[in-house]
């Protein structure tokens, strides 16, 4: 019998909840606990998760990061803002009709806006309707009061954001986080491009936690991802 392809791909990109034991998800805990090592002189509790171009695989980085993380017991909010080209809503199989846009712009309240998920303890925040103004929108007041808002509801809060080449969205985002991790992909990042990114951040001083590097084959396992992560 042939399985839905939906649904295959939901457990590939979600391979922290339907794959717990994997080779896979256990890099994504390992990436937690360097994030909980990161904690002695800040707190961080507002995570973003970037790259330099598309196809590096930040939401799917940020997605099994959250989700291992509301494993450990915490409750966490999972919030698409990458306005330009929404993931989440596929991966967590959500309506997408009200989100983070509607939200925004008072169009819904955040009782309807934040969707509950099969992963207990993770919540999702979809992008709604993408609008003609993205970069307004998430360096609006309104944002930066919604963030707020939300830290007294969660334990933490994971924030996929656009790429930082293509368009300053990323930027505008970093300055509402405490820390912000760069995924690269094996074969697909140019190293001349992770660098800009990396200034791009510096720029307007984001604190940068690290680096995952993801789809680099791990020989004699299952996984297919492998990370690099630190302050270097």
């Amino acid at each position: 019998m042939k399985r839905n392809k939906k649904l295959v791909s939901k457990e590939r990109s979600l391979i922290a909840h339907f794959k717990p034991k994997s080779t896979t998800a256990e890099q994504y805990r390992t990436i937690r606990t360097n994030i909980d090592f990161s904690q002695v002189d800040q707190s961080l509790k507002k995570i973003m998760f970037t790259s330099s171009g598309p196809g590096e695989g930040k939401s799917t980085t940020a997605a099994n990061v959250a989700a291992v993380m509301a494993q450990q017991g915490k409750k966490v909010l999972l919030i698409d803002a990458d306005l330009r080209k929404p993931t989440m809503h596929y991966t967590f199989r959500l309506s997408n009709l009200e989100g983070l846009t509607t939200l925004l712009t008072k169009k819904t309240n955040f009782e309807d806006s934040v969707k509950k998920t099969e992963v207990h303890n993770l919540f999702v925040l979809t992008s709604g309707p993408i609008p003609p103004n993205p970069a307004e929108l998430l360096s609006s007041a309104a944002m930066a009061s919604m963030i707020k808002y939300m830290m007294n509801q969660y334990d933490a809060v994971i924030i996929d954001s656009p790429p930082l080449l293509a368009v300053t969205d990323a930027q505008v985002l970093s300055a509402l986080c405490d820390g912000v991790v760069l995924v690269t992909r094996a074969g697909v990042t140019d190293k001349t491009a992770a660098v800009k990114a990396k200034e791009l951040l510096e720029k307007v001083k984001a604190r940068i936690l690290g680096v995952v590097l993801n789809a680099k084959p791990i020989t004699k396992s299952d996984g297919y991802y492998y990370y690099y992560y630190g302050n270097e």
